[in-house]
């Protein structure tokens, strides 16, 4: 893991534009990106720079049959996640993202790899408190009390309790769960964590940090 907790991605990507897009909001996210353009490559660098997640593109033409495992193996434990265009094909493990696919989603894909990975972690679920967040049934529990989220603001909560103890601005956020250029102002941010913690009652984690934007306390 980096310094402040991020985790090392190495990001296999052929295509220039769309590695830049997964470095640029990785980064934004917390993490220490490195990428590699060239698949033939890939295990490689996985030996050695011992990365805490790999996310690797499977798209480009002519690939290796045995690169996923190739790779999943050079990485030793840390979790490898396929991006394809293919998500039912077999022998890709648990942790993939659907070509063409939404940064977001990556990164909240990236963020559970890493959790699944961590010692007694429970399976794809998030905790901040009294708050449970399963993402894959899109739940929120504040102790036994269910919540009802929007879609919006389910995905801000989640973002926001995948990266807890790391502060973002209204900026960050915005991109985060509306995505790039979605053409909201920083007010949509507030009124969306307002809404939040109105919801999630006493109970909320989330923190305003005066002058920059929130944090979720873990």
């Amino acid at each position: 893991m980096t310094a402040d907790g991020g985790g090392l991605v190495l990001v296999v990507e052929h295509e220039e534009a769309v590695a830049e897009l997964q470095r640029r909001y990785l980064a934004r996210a917390g993490y220490d990106v490195r990428i590699e353009a060239d698949p033939a490559r890939a295990a490689a660098e996985a030996a050695r720079l011992r990365p805490d997640v790999v996310v690797l593109d499977l798209s480009a033409a002519a690939l290796p049959a045995d690169l996923y495992r190739r790779v999943a193996e050079a990485a030793g434990a840390a979790p490898v996640v396929a991006v394809t265009a293919e998500p039912g094909a077999r022998g890709l493990g648990e942790h993939r993202v659907a070509r063409p696919f939404s940064p977001r989603v990556l990164v909240a894909t990236v963020a559970e790899a890493l959790r699944r990975g961590a010692p007694g972690a429970p399976p794809g679920e998030l905790r901040a408190g009294p708050v449970v967040l399963d993402p894959r049934a899109r739940t929120v529990l504040v102790g036994e009390r269910g919540v009802a989220l929007t879609a919006t603001e389910f995905d801000l909560l989640e973002f926001l309790m995948g990266n807890a103890g790391r502060v973002f601005t209204r900026e960050q956020l915005l991109d985060a769960a509306w995505g790039p250029g979605a053409g909201a102002g920083s007010r949509t941010v507030d009124v969306h964590i307002a809404q939040l913690r109105a919801k999630l009652g006493e109970g909320s984690p989330i923190r305003t940090v005066r002058g920059v934007g929130y944090v979720l306390d873990a």
